[in-house]
């Protein structure tokens, strides 16, 4: 790449928990020489995603390198958040070669993609791609596979069903702009499984799209980045719910902390996660836990009552050891009860 040439830019996008701060990681851990940046937005205050990737300790991904916008979702602050915080990127003394832009889980992709076409950024900048991760086992299961011709059915005969399912709309604006899509977590899945869900997904998309099937989010850089895509320039293939509206709310959503105290083995607090989750309509959690007697933190993510933990590093010597654990799920969860079940009260 020339001085002159617009550094390419990769969106990842997808719904919550369907991997894309691992596949984040993978890329930064297996990018060779690549000068890389990161911008990472999370839904609430928390950045347990950025701390995630800044334990990766990745020498071509350096100082100033990853950055966390916390202030709201990525695709409703294009202007106080996004703009100055890839301007700055761009101001490095060494700017990256490329740029991963991770979206909280509850985002849309597109807003974000007419972004690249600002006078301020649309000279030095391009969308590479927009990547796609979804959660193949949540969709196996049905949770984002609504039968649009009994919606519809549904509607004709119940006159006070009128609206729609805000889930299902954001998931599928999340395919509709996607260049590249991965179906995670293929290991949770038998092949009959595996074929059925990315048939679905190619049928919800007017255009030909590549779903590649991945286990934890692992694929070589080579596959997702050098996509050409230019996707700011294509707009009109990229059709969203959202179109006709002015903002994009989450007032269907919430997300609050819940600390824990100090477990003597991770399987007590797994256990407590997974009885909160039962118990409540939880979509995400994320977050890390102290373990008595280990030197290490340990990371806990999931999806329902699907959980993955790992000691991720290190405690750090000057760093208070907080249990923190995220909870994501729609307005309206008894947070009290929550926060009791998971601290073990």
């Amino acid at each position: 790449m020339t001085d002159i040439a617009k550094i390419p830019c990769s969106i990842i996008t997808g719904f919550l928990g369907a991997g894309k701060t691992t596949l984040v990681r993978h890329v930064l851990q297996n990018a060779g020489n690549r000068r890389l940046a990161v911008i990472v937005n999370e839904f609430g205050d928390v950045g347990i995603d950025g701390e995630i990737l800044k334990s990766c300790g990745i020498a071509s991904c350096g100082e100033g390198s990853i950055v966390e916008l916390s202030n709201g979702c990525i695709c409703c602050t294009v202007a106080d958040d996004f703009v100055p915080a890839l301007e700055g990127l761009l101001a490095l003394p060494e700017p990256p070669k490329h740029i991963l832009i991770e979206t909280s889980g509850l985002a849309l992709p597109k807003p974000l993609v007419q972004a690249f076409n600002w006078p301020a950024i649309a000279s030095r900048v391009t969308v590479d791609g927009v990547i796609t991760v979804v959660d193949g086992a949540a969709v196996a299961a049905g949770r984002f596979a609504d039968d649009p011709e009994q919606l519809k059915q549904q509607r004709a005969d119940d006159a006070s069903v009128d609206h729609d399912n805000p889930l299902e709309e954001v998931y599928q604006d999340q395919l509709l702009c996607a260049d590249l899509i991965i179906l995670n977590k293929a290991d949770l899945l038998d092949d009959t499984a595996r074929e059925r869900v990315a048939a679905e997904i190619k049928a919800a998309i007017p255009r030909a799209v590549k779903v590649v099937a991945a286990e934890g989010a692992k694929l070589d850089p080579v596959i997702l980045l050098g996509l050409n895509a230019a996707a700011e320039t294509d707009l009109a293939a990229r059709p969203s719910h959202h179109d006709t509206e002015d903002e994009h709310d989450h007032e269907d959503f919430e997300t609050f902390i819940v600390d824990v105290p100090q477990v003597t083995e991770p399987a007590k607090i797994i256990d407590r996660i997974i009885s909160a989750t039962a118990a409540h309509d939880i979509l995400r959690v994320k977050g890390f836990a102290e373990v008595e007697g280990k030197p290490m933190r340990l990371l806990i993510q999931g999806v329902g009552q699907r959980l993955q933990h790992q000691f991720d590093r290190p405690w750090k010597a000057d760093e208070a050891r907080l249990g923190r654990i995220v909870v994501i799920g729609r307005r309206g969860l008894d947070r009290e009860a929550i926060a009791r079940t998971m601290a073990g009260g």
